[in-house]
């Protein structure tokens, strides 16, 4: 009896840790399936560290990306796999953003967060100020902060998962969150 169904389709269903193994054994459809899963994830946050920049967002996932497919063999699995992903779009992040100059900020970046009213052109005015208010407040967060808030707040990681995935223990981890959210409220205040 056959326990893998014909092809690759049973890798769709698979777990990372299966993906991983399989990967590591050259199965570059399993490697397929991990960027299918979590590249969504690593771009969302790499444009966020980027400051919206489409190009750097790009560069920064792919960068993380063939890192991932080269280091597979040293993933002990400490951590979860996607985990281990956003740190390696952290660092790949950090290390541009060390290498350039600040870029303009697109005031689009956040349209997706908060729908616009369809009918109401005061709200849509609103929407848009807020959004643009919380970019502002963003992009002026320090690093470590701006990533551990995305990370807890957009990306829903946990303060152990956040810790490893930016290589800092867990109670760093909370007091950039503490102090980044405490930042935010404060610049956002005239929002509530």
């Amino acid at each position: 009896m056959d326990h893998e169904p014909a092809g690759a389709d049973w890798l769709v269903d698979a777990s990372d840790e299966a993906l991983v193994r399989q990967a590591r054994l050259g199965e570059e459809a399993a490697f397929r399936v991990i960027v299918d899963r979590h590249g969504p994830g690593m771009y969302r946050y790499a444009i966020r560290l980027m400051h919206g920049s489409n190009h750097d967002a790009a560069e920064v996932t792919q960068e993380a990306l063939i890192s991932a497919w080269k280091s597979l063999a040293s993933f002990e699995g400490r951590s979860s796999l996607r985990t281990w992903l956003f740190r390696m779009v952290h660092r790949r992040a950090a290390d541009l953003q060390r290498h350039r100059r600040p870029t303009p900020i697109d005031d689009e970046l956040l349209s997706r967060v908060v729908r616009p009213a369809t009918d109401n052109p005061l709200q849509d005015v609103l929407d848009s100020e807020l959004l643009g208010a919380l970019q502002q407040a963003l992009d002026e967060l320090p690093w470590h902060q701006r990533a551990t808030w995305l990370l807890r707040e957009v990306e829903g990681l946990s303060y152990a998962e956040i810790g490893e995935a930016l290589a800092m223990p867990v109670g760093s981890v909370r007091g950039h969150l503490h102090r980044g959210r405490r930042v935010l409220a404060e610049r956002m205040a005239r929002w509530r």
